[in-house]
């Protein structure tokens, strides 16, 4: 099994994106978010479409300008990173694998040229020779057979095009992959194929994943810990199978109500539960941040809810 280290590669301090700060339509993306990912896991990030957690990666990677808050990588205040040395050698070191594995290839580059670029950017390789051999061993490590090298993204389907922006992003050697729904366009039976490849990746080339998808049966198949995200904030981070087992949060809770259940029968008779938002607006009320119920397992709430929520957490956890 692959160690995780409990030294974090990147930590967030209270993450704020706003999107028309200070007008009548102003949208709170990221809302006061902290959390860190430590090196050598993969930490699942879900919640609804809306929820901020495709914002709060764009922000990790410097695609998105933060509102207020900080991000540190490897200690480093990624705000302070502004000339194009120090900019390319943090886009070296975090690479992001997008949703739409079409929208995110040129459509007029070939596989080898979208590749290749990114080994030129970075001065990666000796001559073009150098090069070609290392996007024909990229492809090899994606499952795609060298032949694909000289193919439009039109000639690939889903699954494979999003295994070339895979190979992208790899190309590098980055230290940290933010996957950003890199699943949700492909068909089923392609999610799986390319899910396993990720772990097998991880393990191969000792890789940190922050992974975003709103799927909460996949997220729990390769993460390590999850956070749970809602209309902009983080409502609960815990162990990935802990989550499963113990989920406090009343929002944790409907997520996993709504996962479809295999058996027709326990389908039909399944309860979904539905999340009023009113119950946690928290107006005027001291106290309400991220509060530790147990050991790694954090939930977004007011101090009048932390002992309720650690007896719940006892009852749940002596049930599974």
């Amino acid at each position: 099994m692959h160690r995780i280290s409990r030294q974090s590669i990147i930590e967030v301090k209270n993450l704020k994106k706003y999107f028309n700060e200070g007008k009548h339509d102003e949208v709170r993306a990221v809302d006061d978010v902290s959390f860190n990912i430590y090196e050598g896991e993969t930490f699942g990030l879900v919640g609804e479409s809306g929820s901020g957690k495709s914002t709060t990666g764009r922000t990790l990677i410097k695609l998105e300008d933060i509102t207020d808050g900080e991000i540190l990588f490897r200690g480093e205040n990624i705000e302070d990173i502004r000339n194009r040395k120090d900019t390319l050698e943090f886009r070296k070191a975090v690479q992001m694998i997008f949703q739409d594995p079409y929208a995110s290839l040129n459509p007029r580059l070939t596989v080898s040229d979208t590749i290749r670029g990114a080994l030129e950017v970075h001065n990666i390789g000796k001559s073009r020779q150098d090069r070609n051999k290392l996007v024909n061993d990229l492809l090899s490590s994606v499952g795609l057979s060298p032949a694909f090298a000289n193919r439009y993204p039109k000639e690939l389907s889903g699954g494979q095009n999003q295994r070339v922006g895979i190979a992208r992003a790899l190309a590098v050697s980055p230290d940290l992959v933010i996957a950003d729904e890199a699943i949700s366009a492909l068909d089923v039976s392609i999610q799986a194929q390319v899910v396993n490849l990720l772990i097998d990746l991880k393990e191969r080339l000792n890789l940190t994943y922050l992974f975003i998808a709103h799927d909460l049966s996949m997220v729990r198949f390769i993460s390590d810990r999850i956070g749970v995200m809602n209309s902009g904030k983080l409502l609960e981070i815990a162990p990935a199978n802990e989550l499963y087992k113990a989920p406090l949060h009343p929002y944790t809770e409907s997520l996993l109500s709504a996962i479809p259940v295999a058996d027709p029968e326990e389908e039909r008779h399944r309860s979904r539960i539905e999340y009023d938002r009113q119950t946690h607006m928290y107006e005027n009320t001291e106290g309400v941040r991220m509060h530790e119920i147990a050991p790694e397992h954090f939930v977004y709430c007011s101090e009048e809810e932390v002992d309720p929520y650690k007896i719940k957490y006892e009852q749940l956890m002596a049930k599974a």
